[in-house]
């Protein structure tokens, strides 16, 4: 699989992993090893997904993410759950500050968690695959 670069300094991911990539790599110096191929994996799963801007893709995305990252092990499995924890609790945090919020609701925070589940189970993630999403992803 090709190297694809991060998001850019002060796009939305950037700011969304913030508190889970200071917790992945200054507080648990053993998670740096174990987690790190992980972290890239639900990283290129967001790149994918904001690329991708197809309608009801969201869960597949996540199922992928975390499915990608839990096939590296225990401690891809860790980062994923770390990762997608902290991303949803953000994002709540978040609309409780912003008018009208994400328009998201509890309900599709824990659809969003559902998926992430799926994925980290080793399920296939294509089980949330929207028709029509273009093969490249």
């Amino acid at each position: 699989m090709p190297f694809r670069p991060l998001a850019l300094p002060g796009t939305r991911v950037t700011i969304m992993c913030i508190p889970s990539a200071i917790f992945l790599f200054t507080l648990c110096p053993f998670a740096r090893v174990l987690s790190f191929p992980g972290t890239w994996d639900m990283l290129r799963a967001y790149q994918d997904m904001r690329e991708a801007n197809y309608i009801g893709a969201d869960k597949y995305f996540h199922a992928r993410g975390n499915y990608d990252a839990a096939r590296r092990g225990p401690g891809g499995a860790w980062a994923a759950k770390v990762i997608s924890d902290g991303r949803e609790n953000f994002q709540r945090f978040t609309d409780r500050f912003s008018f009208g919020g994400s328009g998201r609701g509890a309900e599709d925070s824990r659809a969003d968690q559902a998926a992430n589940e799926w994925g980290r189970s080793g399920k296939d993630p294509n089980h949330f695959r929207p028709h029509g999403l273009p093969d490249k992803y």
